[in-house]
C-alpha cells in the first residue's frame, strides 16, 4: 500500500507547521492529538465512532511493527477514538522520532482509508482536517 508523496508531504508539513519547527515532543503529541480529533469530527458522520476507532487500531497495529515503542496499544479494542495513550508514548520520545511516528501513524491511516474508499474521496473526507493546520498560526516556543 503505497500513499502518493503529495498526501504524506501534506501530513508532514501541516503537522510540523501547527507544532511549529523547534517542537518539543510534548507540543509534536499536542499537534498529532489536534489531527486525531479533527479526524475523528470528520469521519465519524460518516463511518461512524466504531469505524474510525477500528481505522485507527489498525494504523496503530500497522506502525506498531516499526515502531515498538507504541506497544500493546492496538490491542486494546476502542469503540471510539483514544489517542491519550498515543499522545503519551509521542511526549515520551525525543521531538523528531515523535513527529515521525505521529505522522507514521497518520499517513497509515490515511492509506487504509484510501484503500477503501479511494484516494479521491480520501483527499475529500479529510480536506477539512489539514486546511486549519495548514492555515492556522504555528505553536509558539514556551
Amino acid at each position: 500500500m503505497s500513499m502518493d508523496s503529495r498526501a504524506a508531504r501534506m501530513i508532514a508539513v501541516s503537522l510540523t507547521h501547527h507544532a511549529g519547527a523547534e517542537a518539543t515532543a510534548s507540543q509534536v503529541a499536542h499537534a498529532n492529538a489536534l489531527a486525531w480529533h479533527a479526524i475523528d469530527t470528520a469521519l465519524t458522520p460518516i463511518v461512524g465512532a466504531r469505524g474510525v476507532a477500528a481505522l485507527y487500531q489498525r494504523s496503530l497495529h500497522l506502525v506498531t511493527q516499526t515502531y515498538g515503542c507504541l506497544g500493546t496499544m492496538a490491542e486494546v479494542v476502542q469503540t471510539s477514538l483514544d489517542t491519550v495513550p498515543l499522545k503519551s508514548v509521542l511526549a515520551q520520545q525525543a521531538a523528531g522520532d515523535a513527529a515521525i511516528i505521529g505522522a507514521a501513524v497518520l499517513q497509515t491511516f490515511y492509506e487504509l482509508l484510501a484503500s477503501l474508499v479511494g484516494p479521491s474521496l480520501t483527499e475529500r473526507l479529510l480536506r477539512s482536517v489539514w486546511a486549519p493546520f495548514l492555515s492556522g498560526p504555528p505553536a509558539q516556543d514556551i
